[in-house]
């Protein structure tokens, strides 16, 4: 569970920054809340070894947080932000947790068998898999998507995805759950992210078809759709006046802390989602999709 999320810093217009991509989140102002001090686990996944692509920071260290504070051993994908995976293993390790680090890009279906391969290996069996590495580029025409900008999208949001789930599924028995990152921009696209968002709505697809290909095996697929979360990713490919606006188009009027998206991810993959396959949950801060 959350308890005492801090949101007042996110409740003012946010400062106008950039960095390079992919982001760190050191250099980010505020600083994102990922469950460090809020996050309580109550053993829901003890046992249990969990994949997260993107685990590095965002969503991905929330994530691994809350997953470790429930029981689960942590292997951690990530691109190149080493600095940021090492201090989320360092979290996950605090709670008395193994965190595996693996490196690379998941656009690249050899690393993904790797990074299971990995997971086999070193933890010995895989019961969890939370897709969630991502890329987005801002653009204003279509005009400037050329087709290496393309592919890359592509490749990071969505081949990933097919290709760990393929290589997972070959370890996981029933009970099994995998996770898949979505967001709201597969119902109401921005612009702007054309090709970002054009993933997310395969994600979509993909979430619903495989969870009935696999629900025999008594293997459960879902996603998550976030709205606004404030992580690397935005200041390291939004203009500045863009990241300032950043997520005050929701009912609640703020981007969301990292933190508060961990316990969607809990839920779905314990038992107590039991019933639920190829579900899309939104966690939007009140915008409708």
């Amino acid at each position: 569970m959350i308890s005492d999320v801090d949101t007042l810093d996110l409740q003012e217009k946010l400062p106008k920054q950039q960095q390079h991509a992919p982001g760190q989140t050191n250099a980010m102002s505020p600083r994102p809340d990922h469950g460090e001090h809020s996050y309580e686990g109550s053993g829901k996944l003890e046992g249990k070894t969990a994949i997260i692509t993107g685990g590095d920071s965002g969503i991905g260290r929330a994530v691994a947080i809350a997953f470790a504070r429930e029981g689960a051993d942590i292997v951690l994908s990530y691109l190149n932000e080493h600095d940021d995976a090492r201090e989320t293993a360092d979290w996950v390790e605090k709670a008395g947790r193994r965190a595996v680090l693996v490196a690379g890009d998941v656009g690249d279906e050899r690393h993904c068998v790797d990074i299971v391969e990995t997971a086999m290996r070193q933890l010995g069996q895989v019961d969890i898999l939370v897709n969630n590495a991502a890329h987005q580029a801002t653009l204003d025409d279509i005009a400037e998507l050329s087709a290496e900008e393309l592919d890359q999208t592509f490749r990071t949001n969505i081949y990933s995805q097919f290709f760990l789930s393929k290589a997972a599924l070959r370890h996981m028995g029933n009970g099994a759950s995998i996770i898949n990152t979505a967001s709201i921009q597969a119902a109401d696209p921005s612009p702007q992210l054309l090709a970002y968002a054009a993933t997310k709505g395969a994600i979509v697809n993909l979430t619903k078809g495989l969870s009935k290909m696999v629900a025999k095996r008594g293997v459960r697929v879902n996603a998550v759709a976030p709205g606004p979360v404030w992580t690397p990713l935005i200041p390291s490919t939004m203009p500045p006046e863009k990241v300032a606006e950043f997520g005050r188009n929701t009912p609640i009027g703020r981007p969301a802390h990292p933190a508060e998206l961990a316990a969607t991810y809990v839920l779905l993959a314990t038992a107590g989602a039991s019933y639920i396959t190829g579900a899309v949950i939104a966690v939007t801060g009140g915008r409708l999709v």
